[in-house]
């Protein structure tokens, strides 16, 4: 049970698509397929559109981009090779511009035989399916946007869609212009069209997958090293021993830029074989990706696991996880699962049975503005008369928005002889926003001074009393100390009720609120719904409080259990103050009794004509009807009436009465 968003990100990053792979003779100065027999393929998911294709585009790094390229156009393509060359593919990917460059060169179209012009582009990746396309403007928004930018040819094959004016991308379109397809729609066509190329010997059926191979090796320290040892330059694999990380005098690469292990010698590596061992480590998740499939088992020295007790345990039950892992860790454990599946070393293939994206906490920056050219800074209220660039300041330099003008002078050198425009007052007011917290943007909040001032339970308390476990929630600390008194409250409860001597029993009323907290709790944690834990525990608390009987052992241990998850160094004082043996940690988890959550009796609000004017308690078995005969004859109620008439009573049950008048 996975958000839909996070497997649709899985299936978009893997990127299976059907289609064919077609294959374009290349042309020769005479307009006919080469002697050489040279072919550029395409992998498309329309060959429906195949009489749409109006220019090629080849990745800058295409192997058959030299070749293809004319003597008139080769220092225009070599230029924009090279600085194609400099741009990394997330740049490119990124770069909505248009750019491009003609090579010169023409394949033949496989149906028509026309020539068909190739260009190159850095929005095609040579990494991804074949670094080639054939461009079908008609149908495709990248294309089309081309082919407007440099005047090409868009040829209509879609019927009653003016393709000069917008592409179009409607599956359900009507093929024109399009041979033995037309009147068709994709649907119809694409399976003629793959069967035609098959025919005809110009391509193939074909799955194509966007994913592309991961690096498996890191140039750093801490990571499992790999078995492989190198005799006269020879990598053979370590078998028969465990290859541990060797010591090193630092965690940083050689002077000749080798990796952190190259600094180990023979005597540092506790296996060491050959001349030389293996310097690089493997990634991250060479372990994350099945680290759970160890806890089974940790200490079988002959397998992973043990099948008997994979299949005893199954898979993990629960995990929780940030979203930014969705195609990394989580993808690779997919993968790893599926494998060893597969080879029927475990009897599951998917890793994580439930899997929860909890929400980001997030910091409140603040922020100094600087006048452009200078090294004067002016107050946010004042900023607007100038041209300024807003700069993220130390939080910790800031009191209520104010900041401290000699602790921003003395934060870093380049700041020790600022200048300030202050307010009227002589302060330095800053900006402020709610963003992600990072280093990078001096606003990460440490625990450590709270934890100082309110202990570790009112923290924790804290953190789940934000709000539900899934949402981004900024970082506020102005409500903290409600919960720190909420923990001093129940703290009173219990040493209220100890000086007087721990009583064994409670009273009815004292059982029924914590058999409601022990079911309200239970249900909100197996729906981890975190916050409200706390707000339920908060009106336990306050109810009991307002009791005139003391509470006893069998109300005040069920509360501390409850407790012991969120704060468990109060929880476990409690324990002991209310009776407890042993530690509340090993206490078993209460279960709410059936009897104490039935409700004796109701408080209706009674309304007139929609406004509440008294409270009436009633027994919780009363009928509608006998609720409204003892409203009716309630002398409160003749007092409301003065004289006018009922006409009618409605009854809420155990909600509500309104009298209309």
């Amino acid at each position: 049970d996975w958000t839909d968003s996070v497997k649709e990100a899985q299936r978009h990053w893997i990127g299976r698509s059907e289609g064919a792979a077609v294959r374009f003779a290349v042309a020769n100065d005479a307009g006919q397929p080469d002697s050489a027999g040279t072919e550029v393929e395409v992998f498309t998911t329309r060959p429906d559109t195949l009489h749409g294709v109006s220019f090629m585009v080849l990745a800058p790094e295409h192997d058959l981009v030299a070749g293809l390229t004319s003597d008139a156009q080769r220092s225009e393509v070599e230029a924009y090779v090279e600085a194609a060359g400099m741009k990394s593919e997330r740049d490119r990917q990124g770069d909505k511009s248009i750019s491009g460059v003609f090579t010169g060169g023409n394949v033949v179209h496989p149906i028509t035989g026309a020539l068909v012009p190739v260009w190159i582009a850095d929005y095609v990746l040579a990494g991804y399916g074949t670094g080639a396309i054939m461009a079908v403007p008609a149908g495709d928004e990248r294309d089309w946007r081309f082919a407007k930018h440099f005047d090409l040819v868009i040829p209509p094959i879609f019927k009653d869609v003016d393709t000069q004016e917008a592409v179009c991308t409607d599956k359900g379109a009507i093929l024109c212009n399009s041979g033995e397809w037309n009147g068709m729609r994709a649907s119809e066509a694409i399976p003629l069209a793959l069967d035609w190329v098959e025919a005809q010997g110009c391509g193939t059926r074909k799955v194509n997958y966007r994913i592309r191979d991961a690096v498996f090796s890191r140039q750093r320290y801490w990571g499992e090293p790999f078995p492989i040892a190198y005799e006269n330059g020879i990598a053979t694999r370590i078998t028969g021993a465990t290859v541990t990380l060797p010591k090193v005098d630092a965690y940083l690469p050689t002077e000749d830029g080798e990796p952190p292990l190259a600094r180990a010698v023979r005597e540092d590596w506790l296996v060491f074989r050959g001349d030389a061992m293996e310097t690089n480590t493997m990634p991250g998740w060479a372990g994350s990706s099945w680290y759970f499939l160890r806890y089974m088992d940790p200490h079988n020295e002959n397998a992973f696991c043990d099948r008997s007790k994979s299949d005893y345990w199954g898979q993990v039950d629960l995990y929780v996880g940030g979203a930014e892992h969705t195609t990394g860790h989580l993808l690779y454990s997919r993968f790893w699962t599926k494998f060893l599946h597969d080879l029927g070393y475990i009897g599951f293939d998917e890793p994580f049975k439930f899997m929860i994206n909890q929400g980001m906490i997030l910091g409140r920056s603040s922020f100094v503005y600087r006048i452009q050219g200078t090294n004067t800074f002016v107050s946010a209220n004042q900023r607007k008369a100038h041209r300024t660039q807003r700069l993220h300041v130390d939080i910790n330099l800031v009191d209520n928005d104010k900041l401290d003008l000699d602790g921003f002078r003395a934060w870093r050198t380049e700041f020790a002889n600022a200048k300030f425009i202050l307010d009227d007052d002589g302060s330095y007011t800053c900006g402020h926003e709610v963003e992600k917290m990072s280093k990078s943007k001096y606003n990460v909040q440490t625990p450590d001074e709270l934890v100082e001032r309110y202990g570790a339970d009112t923290l924790r308390c804290y953190e789940m009393f934000l709000g539900p476990l899934t949402q981004h929630k900024p970082w506020d600390t102005q409500g903290i100390s409600g919960v720190h008194n909420f923990l001093r409250k129940i703290q009173r409860l219990y040493t209220k009720t100890a000086e007087g001597g721990m009583p064994s029993s409670s009273s009815d009323d004292a059982l029924r609120i914590v058999h409601k907290a022990i079911a309200k709790v239970t249900d909100d944690l197996d729906r981890h719904a975190f916050n409200t834990v706390v707000s339920a525990l908060m009106i336990a608390v306050n109810d009991l409080s307002s009791l005139d009987n003391r509470c006893g052992e069998d109300a005040l241990q069920p509360l501390a259990t409850l407790l012991s998850p969120y704060a468990p160094h109060l929880a476990e004082e409690l324990w002991q103050t209310a009776g407890g043996e042993g530690s509340v940690l090993d206490a078993a988890w209460p279960e709410a009794q059936d009897a104490y959550l039935v409700e004796d009796q109701t408080t209706y609000p009674i309304s007139f004509n929609g406004k509440v004017r008294f409270k009436l308690d009633l027994a919780a078995s009363m009928s509608p009807a006998d609720v409204e005969a003892t409203v009716r004859a309630d002398e409160r109620t003749q007092a409301q009436l003065e004289g006018k008439a009922i006409q009618k009573v409605i009854v809420v049950p155990s909600r509500i009465v309104n009298v209309v008048m």
